[in-house]
């Protein structure tokens, strides 16, 4: 994987949730700086910290480290997993509404 990406990745998820890089720091016991130079590709991120971003951002360490599907990819399942794990408790319970509205009808009141 490559760090540039790796940082991306973690700057994206930080961003998601809400967090300052100080926030982030502070959980994870390191300093802003690290951050930061995580998030620019400039550092390697040791797996025991990779384990409490993930934590952090509610997401698996595969989805972190991932490389994202392409849009012309042709297994939809792994698009599907891929955003899966980078969505919000909150966004995923929206996605399961949604995807039972789409496959079982809206239900209308009284019927």
């Amino acid at each position: 994987m490559d760090r540039k990406i790796l940082g991306q990745r973690i700057r994206e998820e930080r961003m998601r949730i809400g967090l300052t890089q100080e926030q982030i720091a502070e959980y994870i016991d390191v300093s802003t700086t690290y951050i930061g130079l995580v998030e620019r590709g400039e550092r390697s991120v040791t797996l025991e910290k990779l384990v409490l971003l993930s934590e952090c951002f509610h997401v698996t360490i595969d989805s972190l480290l991932r490389e994202a599907p392409g849009p012309d990819s042709p297994d939809r399942e792994e698009q599907l997993r891929f955003l899966w794990d980078r969505a919000s408790l909150e966004d995923q319970d929206k996605i399961l509404s949604i995807m039972d509205i789409l496959l079982n009808g809206a239900r209308r009141p009284g019927k």
